[in-house]
């Protein structure tokens, strides 16, 4: 019996991780190398990355540069990475905020009393039930990158959130589509 291949494309995690690094240059010129700095992964893995994104109609390249298409992007964050990315929750642990604890969505959404979402890490200050991020080298680029880290967090307001934390985290999200 012959095997039958799948040569479907699949996005991958990181794939999106890039994805969000590159928005968060807000239209200044990137390299692959400085990518892969900002993310943590090797520049092989980034144009890895970026190929995958290509093919899925997120990203294009201008002059042999990587430039998000903004409308595609938004989305697909908005209405389809929630799903494929979808959260999973661990236990009581220390680490950063995320989603709704985090800035900037932590200025419009009040905390209740249960423990706020968090990004496992060694160097988190805040106690919360951890989220596992999008990619493991997140909460490293976060604590380098404050604009990263908004995207980010406010990414997973969009996929973890109940619905008035999704509502703003999509209004917020507006401002580095512009």
């Amino acid at each position: 019996m012959a095997k039958i291949s799948n040569q479907q494309i699949v996005l991958k995690p990181q794939d999106l991780y890039v994805l969000l690094a590159l928005l968060s240059y807000g239209g200044r010129e990137v390299t692959y190398a400085g990518l892969a700095e900002k993310t943590g992964l090797a520049a092989s893995a980034v144009h890895a990355s970026l190929k995958r994104a290509a093919l899925s109609r997120l990203v294009t390249f201008q002059e042999r540069r990587p430039v998000v298409l903004k409308l595609q992007l938004k989305e697909f964050l908005l209405h389809g990475a929630k799903y494929a990315f979808a959260p999973v929750w661990g236990s009581l642990t220390r680490g950063l905020p995320t989603g709704y604890a985090a800035a900037p969505l932590n200025d419009v959404i009040m905390p209740s009393s249960d423990p706020v979402p968090v990004w496992p890490h060694p160097k988190g200050s805040v106690r919360g039930i951890g989220l596992t991020p999008l990619y493991p080298s997140v909460p490293d680029a976060a604590m380098k990158d404050g604009r990263l880290y908004a995207i980010l967090s406010l990414f997973d307001a969009v996929r973890s959130g109940q619905a008035r934390e999704r509502e703003y985290a999509a209004k917020l999200l507006e401002e580095y589509f512009a």
